[in-house]
């Protein structure tokens, strides 16, 4: 009996070990998966307080969600600036392209003016040139007049010749005032009659009384008083005859017309 007793008391000695052990390691297990994010209700079978990590977890993943959208706007924010920014550059680009582009055409523009001013100069000057040397050729076939005579004979051959020629015209019969006035002016008697014919065929239309030769704006209440200040005229402000220079300053408009047509017609007498 007492070793029964004995033998029973040491069965429940070992089965009160078994189980203090079991529940140690229980515990242990428990106290790790709570530490490890286990369940708490595990936890709360050795009294510990855990708070439960599933709302802070829930917290995590909303600010992960948050910061998620905040990256992507500022992604999508940099590469809208990057697409605006280039596209700028790229205005800019073309903008001063096409300036050099448009500024070039110009200059390209003002350099064609310039060579076309240039070569219509030259082309004038040549031509001009060409004019003076048949101005000079043609000069040199007028006849010399010949003023080693005395007065009456100079005064008596140009009054007839000048009178055959102004024949007709409203200025027949002044060779003598033109052949007086031109020996008291020592001009050939030829050139006041000759003008005349170029500037109004010969008094036939003159913009002003008795203003046959386009002289200003003079006018004249005689054919006389008219002649003699034309001739004066000549000869204070041109010279003896006819020369190419003189046609530019008596008629600048159409200077080589009016060279060829005057010349022409100081042959005729």
């Amino acid at each position: 009996m007492k070793r029964y007793t004995k033998k029973r008391t040491g069965i429940a000695a070992c089965a009160v070990a078994v189980g203090c052990a079991s529940l140690l390691l229980v515990g242990g297990i428990g106290f790790g998966m709570a530490s490890a994010g286990g369940s708490a209700s595990d936890a709360s079978t050795f009294g510990l307080s855990v708070t439960s990590e599933t709302p802070r977890l829930e917290a995590s993943s909303a600010e992960t969600s948050t910061a998620s959208s905040d990256f992507a706007r500022e992604d999508s924010v940099l590469t809208s600036t990057a697409q605006r920014d280039m596209s700028s550059g790229i205005q800019a680009i073309e903008a001063q392209e096409e300036a050099e582009r448009l500024a070039a055409e110009e200059a390209a523009r003002l350099a064609e003016e310039q060579r076309q001013r240039e070569l219509a100069a030259a082309q004038q000057k040549q031509q001009e040139k060409a004019s003076q040397d048949a101005a000079s050729g043609a000069l040199a076939t007028l006849p010399e007049v010949d003023w080693s005579v005395d007065r009456e004979t100079f005064i008596a051959e140009w009054t007839a010749r000048i009178d055959a020629y102004l024949a007709g015209s409203p200025l027949a019969g002044q060779g003598v005032t033109f052949a007086t006035a031109a020996w008291n002016n020592g001009v050939d008697p030829r050139w006041s009659p000759a003008i005349s014919n170029t500037e109004s065929s010969k008094g036939a239309h003159c913009f002003l009384p008795h203003n046959a030769w386009g002289w200003g704006q003079s006018s004249w209440s005689s054919w006389e008083e008219a002649i003699n200040a034309h001739v004066a005229g000549l000869a204070a402000n041109y010279g003896y005859s006819i020369t190419y220079s003189y046609a530019k300053k008596y008629c600048p408009p159409n200077y080589d017309h009016w060279f060829n047509s005057t010349l022409s017609e100081m042959k005729r007498i």
